[in-house]
């Protein structure tokens, strides 16, 4: 793919971060790989860098960064909530915080609510109507046990779905779990919710609400150990809480980092269409910065 054909499809997408980006709908039939990065100075956002203050590597090559924008684009957010027993006592804190979080949408942006305990409910399909979105959070009532994998992989699918419905258009996409416990009763294995995950462009957030009772648990903390390496893998986080009041000041971290994310786009010098694992590092040239972002992507298998 030339740059000269590359342009030619890009609409709005400039180097030059000062034009308001936010405001444009970019779209793009290239082959070209987008990536949300987030930039931090320990635990503090990096704003304000330039596209010249990033280097992106693929199986270890450098990439020419073809697009970059410091304004974030428009999110489609599948909003996952817990609601087995376990969550009967949290779950009208917990509604709260994630009410919150919908308060923080930005113009453009959708999402769903699904709650899942032994099953999954989509209690709100994708809308930006925030009042639907606070009250299906509101109206959740917990019962039964915990298909955890399952959520995630329904998540997935839902946002697949949206990715088709906007294909050519630059929409980030996002999974915010909240939990309080392993997953207990899924047909689904974590293997197979990893894979899924290194299939899609989703940006992983996982909250979990931890037992004190259980913290020190070998099934505990290999949970947790799961759910970091889940978020790893997708370029987001995972965070972990003792009681339901800290859940709204995690929900605004997250808000703030999906807020701050910058885009930027290249295209592979690998032009073979076999289906491989294709690796991503991005690092900042800018003194004690660092970059997130999904750790690779799989090929195509023919050219798109």
């Amino acid at each position: 793919m030339k740059l000269a054909g590359a342009a030619a499809l890009l609409l709005g997408l400039v180097l030059a971060a000062g034009t308001p980006a936010a405001q444009q709908v970019f779209r793009t039939t290239t082959d070209m790989v987008f990536l949300s990065v987030t930039a931090a100075r320990g635990d503090r956002i990096a704003g304000g860098l330039e596209a010249g203050d990033f280097l992106v590597f693929e199986d270890g090559r450098p990439q020419k960064i073809e697009v970059f924008s410091r304004e974030p684009q428009p999110i489609a957010l599948s909003l996952l909530v817990d609601a087995s027993m376990s969550m009967e006592s949290k779950m009208s804190l917990a509604a709260e915080a994630a009410t919150g979080f919908v308060d923080r949408m930005r113009p453009g942006d959708t999402a769903q609510v699904v709650a899942f305990n032994h099953s999954v409910d989509i209690r709100q399909s994708f809308t930006d109507d925030r009042q639907l979105l606070q009250q299906a959070i509101r109206t959740t009532r917990p019962s039964g046990q915990t298909a955890l994998y399952t959520a995630l992989y329904v998540a997935f699918g839902e946002l697949e779905q949206i990715g088709r419905r906007t294909r050519g258009e630059i929409r980030r996409q996002a999974i915010v779990l909240l939990s309080d416990g392993q997953d207990t009763t899924s047909l689904l294995d974590y293997d197979a919710v990893v894979d899924r995950a290194k299939r899609s462009d989703v940006i992983v957030y996982a909250i979990g609400l931890r037992d004190p009772t259980e913290r020190d648990a070998l099934g505990a903390r290999q949970h947790e150990v799961g759910l970091r390496m889940l978020a790893q893998t997708t370029g987001g986080r995972a965070f972990f809480v003792d009681t339901p009041g800290q859940l709204p000041a995690i929900y605004n971290q997250i808000a703030d980092e999906l807020e701050a994310q910058y885009t930027i786009g290249y295209v592979s010098d690998n032009t073979r269409y076999d289906g491989s694992w294709r690796e991503i590092a991005v690092r900042v040239t800018a003194p004690g910065v660092t970059a997130r972002t999904r750790a690779g992507y799989y090929s195509p298998r023919v050219r798109r």
